[in-house]
């Protein structure tokens, strides 16, 4: 049984308010909760400090303990992603046998899609790096270092996740003056074991850089990084995978007139194309138009005299009969 009650709307702007909730053809950036559970330790409150920095407008940190486990109920995660219109979580622990917990979630329609659970192994606050950080609100430029990313099913989840987080695409380019900070993620290679045991997986390192472009003596700008922070390792604890069908609907694509194909986004219109800028242009075929023949405005300037007609007739009768003799 749902947690909330079936709200009816009883006047305009409830209506719109509800309607803002629903699924949209094109949805805007996602809202993350930064929720702690009733025991915490220092290091877990620093990362999730820092990260709530990095997700900021989009997100709302929770000052206040609960008593919150998600991989035993997920009831909590549900009643508040329904009450803030939040479909992201990051649940903050503490315990003698998970120390220093970090648990990401993904909601779908009011329902938890999956969870990765990961211990913080050690912390560098972005208080502690004397440097420049970016803006709030910009969205950064993410890199996986490693080919675990794309080939192991657990690091596969990971990256979807954070990639889910902090607003990263898939582009092929970029200029460098839209690009603020940089977060970098990189798994470590996998460690070697005797057969018959327990292939521990590697750690995560999350790092942030801010980009600065100083001139090269060319066109091109030469980039140069400097770490702002936060810089936090991560080894990989617990997962939830999505179920099967709820992960189909969540990847399902709503069939809406897209121009540009590599968008993904429904089938493209024939002579329909978008430019540089992100304007729709359109190209109409015609047939050829003869402008001889085309009606205009009978302006007494625009008449042709009797005797310049007499006199063109005259000429092309007379062209016509010296071709004739010429035969």
């Amino acid at each position: 049984m749902s947690m909330l009650r079936t709200i009816k709307p009883k006047n305009a702007r409830v209506k719109r308010a509800l309607d803002k909730r629903e699924p949209q053809e094109v949805e805007g950036e996602k809202t993350a909760i930064f929720v702690r559970g009733n025991s915490t330790s220092d290091r877990v409150r620093t990362a999730m400090k820092d990260m709530y920095a990095l997700k900021r407008p989009a997100a709302i940190n929770f000052s206040r303990k609960n008593d919150i486990h998600p991989f035993d109920s997920a009831s909590s995660l549900e009643f508040f992603s329904q009450k803030n219109d939040a479909s992201l979580f990051v649940t903050g622990l503490h315990s003698k046998k998970r120390p220093h917990d970090l648990i990401f979630t993904r909601m779908f329609d009011g329902r938890v899609l999956d969870m990765v659970e990961l211990g913080v192994e050690a912390v560098r606050s972005m208080s502690e790096f004397d440097s420049p950080k970016s803006a709030v609100g910009a969205r950064p430029l993410m890199v996986f270092h490693s080919d675990l990313f794309d080939v192991h099913p657990t690091f596969q989840l990971i990256k979807s996740m954070l990639l889910d987080f902090y607003g990263g695409h898939a582009v092929s380019e970029i200029p460098p003056t839209a690009i603020e900070h940089i977060i970098s993620i990189t798994a470590g290679p996998m460690p070697s074991v005797p057969d018959g045991q327990t292939v521990p997986l590697p750690k995560i390192h999350l790092r942030v850089y801010t980009l600065k472009l100083l001139p090269s003596g060319t066109r091109a700008p030469r980039p140069e990084l400097t770490e702002m922070g936060p810089s936090i390792d991560f080894s990989v604890r617990r997962l939830q995978e999505p179920d099967e069908e709820m992960l189909r609907q969540a990847n399902k694509r709503p069939k809406i007139a897209k121009s540009d194909v590599e968008s993904g986004l429904g089938k493209k219109k024939k002579n329909i194309e978008t430019d540089a800028m992100g304007d729709r242009v359109g190209k109409i075929h015609l047939v050829k138009q003869d402008l001889d023949k085309m009606q205009g405005r009978k302006m007494k300037g625009l008449k042709v005299h009797k005797e310049k007609r007499a006199a063109d007739a005259k000429a092309a009768k007379a062209a016509a009969g010296g071709e004739m003799d010429e035969d």
